[in-house]
């Protein structure tokens, strides 16, 4: 028995202590570190802080209803939507009569609040995530005329903010051009840029 405690139990505690240390303490604490010396926003939950009160993070989407907002993607996280500790999606199928109720539902509402013209189907459809905070151009363009009447602009000063927080595809060619939709509506609230 002491020589398989010595040549077997003894070196597995030893390795099973060492790289509990390792991968539990030691990897996270160097990870952390880099994270904050060479992404600190990202980080850091990449949050939007205004006069010192947290108002919301460039990574989750939020709930935005007043004609004078952009909208956003709708949300299946939670129960009222936008829930970050229910971050999901909604798990219905393309023949599920539940989900062609609710996009159908969507897109009369956007018909009626932004005319008649094409809905993206970012505007109608939930993300995997349900917290998308971005929306395509194309989304944000056919709300442009709503926006700008409501805050009795002119289109032109939408279209201009609208294009500064498109953001091109990463690297040229990953991904999509998007909008994120909380930093436009603070942009034509006058609060960032």
């Amino acid at each position: 028995m002491t020589a398989f405690l010595r040549h077997r139990l003894y070196p597995a505690i030893a390795l099973l202590i060492a790289m509990t240390i390792v991968t539990g303490f030691l990897y996270p604490l160097v990870v952390t570190a880099v994270a904050q010396v060479v992404f600190p926003s990202q980080a850091n939950g990449s949050l939007i802080v205004v006069d010192g009160r947290t108002i919301g993070s460039s990574l989750i989407g939020q709930a935005f209803s007043q004609p004078e907002y952009f909208w956003g993607r709708p949300s299946a996280a939670g129960a009222d939507g936008y829930d970050a500790s229910a971050s999901a999606g909604s798990n219905l199928g393309p023949a599920s009569q539940d989900l062609i109720d609710r996009i159908t539902a969507e897109v009369d509402r956007l018909r009626t609040a932004n005319g008649d013209g094409p809905v993206s189907v970012d505007l109608v459809t939930t993300s995997a995530s349900g917290l998308d905070p971005d929306i395509s151009p194309a989304a944000a363009e056919y709300q442009v005329a709503r926006v700008a009447e409501a805050r009795g602009v002119g289109i032109d000063a939408v279209r201009s903010a609208v294009a500064r927080h498109t953001e091109g595809q990463l690297l040229g060619f990953l991904g999509e051009p998007r909008v994120n939709v909380l930093l436009l509506n603070l942009d034509l609230d006058g609060v960032v840029r």
